[in-house]
């Protein structure tokens, strides 16, 4: 099991000093059977008042921090380390009456999963409909996990990664229009277009690591975005558009959400002069430790603070 660590280090500067309020920090990896946090710091400058953590709705970790200082910088830095153990899609196993699709999710799961299925983009000439279907097999039932497995592969060999260091997200109608986007870009659209099909599916929001040096990953020097599917008996299964993949190698999770404005992962306010704020960067690196052989990681960058 690889072992991991992560830095995290989100800046933001003014040419005055101002007031800080609330605010909400998203970094903590998840804890699962396939990632164990084994130490985590999150230093805050300046100091702020009071920090306490809660889980949201989702399970994700959040810490609140409030502030009583005024400065012309504010930084968080968190530093992780964490094993990991990573699954390909020979782990994916399927139950029998899921294995091709069209299938309905059993009646006792239903429920939970409504919320994930329900399309949360307007699509009104039916384009991500029409876009996805065209990954079914139109002279009978369609294998599940090849369709799915394709439609990652084809967002990857298709479309044209362009990293967008601005704020938010294109809608998964201007993504399919242009032809490229940003990993978070990928991530929504591959969402609406399974949800179309009626499948279970959320945002994911985290970081990325080259498992070896023949499997490099796209999205290294910032929060990585991708998705999650639920398959009857494998549960809730990665797919990262992005990088073209099935399952978990070189993916470490933070925020599992239903839609990506639940993922932001570091939100707040501020109060000063008019035109104080002047920038927010961030650097992210994950350093794979000497005890794990043959596996390299990303370039680190610096970027302006948003998902790649």
């Amino acid at each position: 099991m690889p072992s991991l660590t992560l830095s995290h280090v989100t800046t933001y500067t003014y040419r005055n000093p101002v007031a800080f309020g609330e605010h909400r920090i998203m970094v903590r990896p998840r804890e699962s059977f396939d990632q164990h946090v084994m130490d985590a710091t999150l230093t805050i400058s300046p100091e702020p008042s009071e920090v306490r953590w809660l889980q949201d709705v989702f399970g994700n970790a959040v810490a609140i921090a409030t502030f009583t200082k005024r400065a012309k910088t504010l930084v968080f830095d968190s530093r992780i380390r964490l094993r990991h153990s990573p699954a390909d899609l020979q782990h994916v196993d399927i139950e029998e009456y899921a294995r091709f699709y069209p299938f309905t999710y059993a009646s006792e799961e239903m429920p939970d999963l409504l919320r994930s299925i329900e399309r949360q983009h307007h699509d009104p000439l039916r384009q991500i409909d029409e876009w996805a279907r065209r990954f079914l097999n139109p002279a009978g039932p369609t294998d599940t996990l090849a369709m799915l497995s394709e439609m990652t592969a084809t967002i990857r060999r298709e479309f044209t990664y362009v990293p967008r260091p601005e704020k938010g997200t294109q809608t998964p109608i201007e993504t399919l229009t242009r032809r490229k986007g940003t990993c978070r870009d990928y991530a929504m659209l591959m969402i609406e277009a399974v949800r179309a099909l009626g499948f279970a599916a959320r945002f994911v929001s985290g970081y990325v690591y080259n498992p070896t040096k023949r499997d490099l990953r796209t999205g290294g020097g910032n929060t990585h975005a991708w998705v999650r599917v639920y398959l009857p008996g494998s549960g809730w299964v990665e797919f990262d558009p992005t990088n073209g993949i099935v399952g978990n190698r070189g993916l470490i999770r933070v925020a599992i959400v239903r839609d990506i404005y639940q993922a932001v992962p570091i939100s707040g306010t501020w109060a000063g002069f008019p035109g104080s704020f002047l920038d927010m960067t961030v650097s992210v690196d994950a350093t794979v430790d000497d005890d794990t052989p043959d596996i390299v990681t990303p370039d680190t960058t610096l970027r302006k603070a948003s998902p790649c």
